[in-house]
């Protein structure tokens, strides 16, 4: 990538936080899934690539593919024999073409032929906050498509219908976005939610002490 394209991408970067400034959305991509299928003419064998790269992990007795780390951009690529691939750890989904060219040519590099890769977002995992507590009681009545069970799990899981997603909602406000494919599904979610709790009359100011304060990604 040439330092003029990624100046774009900062600037484009710099503005959307601006816009999500203006409309009050506090959130941030936390994970990106892809999925990559490429043209093999033979299985791949995972042992060359992993006699090629000692830095790469293949145990097949515990699990078929082979475990391959990108530095930069951060990303963990699970490689299958039959050219299938699964991408996580991506805060973007701009760098998936750039992460899928990397392992390409680490692959290549072990003498085996690979091409026409087929990118596929799968999911986006976002984390944000409302800045307002929660009434998850009463946001369980009057949501539909709500769950909340505080004795197995203390977020309300909300399905929504529109943009298709699924949120989890915490007493303190804050909240994580999944099953999104498009960044741009997620702020219109988590701005449809923000406007939700509010009309619907389940954002308090004050609920005492939360039990859940924080969100943690591994």
């Amino acid at each position: 990538m040439t330092e003029e394209k990624e100046e774009v991408i900062e600037e484009e970067e710099i503005e959307e936080d601006e816009i999500k400034a203006e409309e009050g959305l506090d959130y941030k991509i936390e994970n990106v899934v892809a999925t990559v299928v490429v043209e093999i003419t033979e299985k791949i064998d995972l042992n060359i690539i992993a006699r090629k790269h000692t830095d790469v992990e293949y145990n097949p007795e515990r699990f078929p593919g082979l475990v391959m780390r990108i530095l930069k951009p951060k990303a963990t690529i699970l490689i299958f024999s039959t050219g299938k691939m699964v991408v996580t750890g991506m805060r973007k989904a701009s760098e998936a073409d750039r992460v899928v060219e990397k392992v390409l040519k680490n692959i290549r590099k072990a003498g085996i032929k690979v091409s026409n890769p087929e990118i596929t977002i799968q999911n986006i995992v976002a984390s944000g906050d409302l800045h307002t507590n929660i009434d998850l009681n009463m946001a369980a009545i009057v949501m539909e498509y709500a769950m909340y069970e505080p004795e197995v799990f203390p977020g309300l899981i909300y399905r929504m219908q529109e943009p298709k997603t699924v949120f989890l909602i915490f007493s303190t406000g804050r909240i994580v976005c999944t099953g999104a494919k498009k960044k741009e599904i997620v702020k219109e979610a988590v701005k449809k939610l923000n406007k939700e709790v509010r009309d619907l009359g389940v954002a308090k100011k004050d609920l005492g002490n939360p039990d859940y304060q924080d969100i943690t990604f591994i």
